[in-house]
């Protein structure tokens, strides 16, 4: 998921980027992008833009086609621990019932 993100975070609209598995009926477990868009872009951000944008990286064979996550959430803000890194912990109880 570090690539994800790091892929996800090369977008002009991407302030930064966190990934979580979110269960799935059909393959267990499938990633969530949960993206805090740059300011002036939260209106023009799209999980299709974002999944174009991975397509990319699909076609030059930097990551699988099973990799580019189906759910996006866009937020204000991502949690952080006490050192300033994304809180993984927090968003995983907030998005573990799949739901986006």
């Amino acid at each position: 998921s570090l690539e994800l993100e790091n892929l996800l975070s090369l977008h002009e609209d991407v302030l930064e980027a966190a990934v979580i598995g979110i269960p799935d009926e059909k393959w267990g477990e499938r990633p969530l992008a949960i993206i805090v868009p740059v300011e002036g872009a939260e209106e023009r951000i799209t999980a299709e833009a974002m999944q174009e944008h991975l397509q990319k990286s699909v076609a030059d064979g930097v990551i699988t086609k099973w990799a580019v996550p189906e759910h996006y959430v866009f937020v204000e803000e991502l949690p952080r621990t006490s050192v300033g890194k994304i809180d993984k912990k927090v968003l995983r109880s907030q998005y573990q019932t799949g739901e986006s």
